[in-house]
């Protein structure tokens, strides 16, 4: 590099040229160390690798120590159901026993009450012998007396005779005209009801008028 000088002039030689500036490597780390693909210097990701296990695992000590705990508290749990379905299932028992015996009760109740009936009905029997119209007293006395044991048991005798018919009270078996009844009244009760309302024995076997 220098000047020469010629026929024409000087001539100049020209300078050097400068190397290309290199853009900077954006995975390059402060300090001049190079990042791998993920943005982790090397020495980094191979302090990461050195116990064998990836970052963010947990410690499994406390778990482990909790299972004793669990499966106790599991069995304890497993005991308080038995026990309360053993205690559900005596309470079953007990309660069919109460409706037994509470059944039996009402059913002796109800016995002793015919007893009286029963025994007039055999003394009518032993004086079978006597004077008929007797013997038909005594069987109206303990027909009056049956129906005295009704009505003390809640199902009185009902008279429909004339009454409205009510397909809740009454079962119509029969219908025939009658110019001196109402149309649909009762003009004959075949078999007499018991009871009234949900308290009802049986409905009451009836003949309905209807139009001529």
């Amino acid at each position: 590099m220098g000047e020469r000088a010629g026929s024409g002039g000087v001539w100049r030689e020209s300078p050097a040229a400068a190397p290309p500036v290199q853009p900077p490597d954006p995975r390059a780390a402060p300090g001049g160390q190079r990042r791998d693909a993920g943005g982790t210097p090397p020495g980094q990701a191979q302090d990461a690798g050195q116990n064998g296990q990836p970052e963010g695992s947990g410690d499994v000590t406390g778990d482990e120590t909790a299972i004793p705990d669990l499966l106790d508290r599991i069995a304890e749990l497993e005991d308080l159901r038995r026990r309360a379905l053993a205690d559900l299932d005596n309470l079953r028992k007990r309660c069919a026993a109460q409706v037994a015996r509470a059944q039996a009760e009402t059913r002796a109740a109800v016995a002793r009450e015919w007893l009286p009936v029963v025994d007039n009905l055999e003394r009518a029997l032993a004086a079978s012998t006597a004077d008929p119209a007797a013997i038909i007293d005594g069987i109206r006395a303990v027909r009056e007396q049956a129906l005295h044991v009704l009505a003390r048991l809640g199902y009185p005798r009902r008279d429909d005779l004339g009454t409205t018919f009510d397909p809740t009270r009454h079962d119509a078996v029969a219908a025939r005209a009658d110019p001196a009844a109402a149309d649909g009244s009762v003009v004959e009760v075949l078999q007499p009801a018991y009871g009234e309302g949900d308290h009802q024995l049986r409905p009451a076997q009836v003949v309905v008028a209807r139009p001529g």
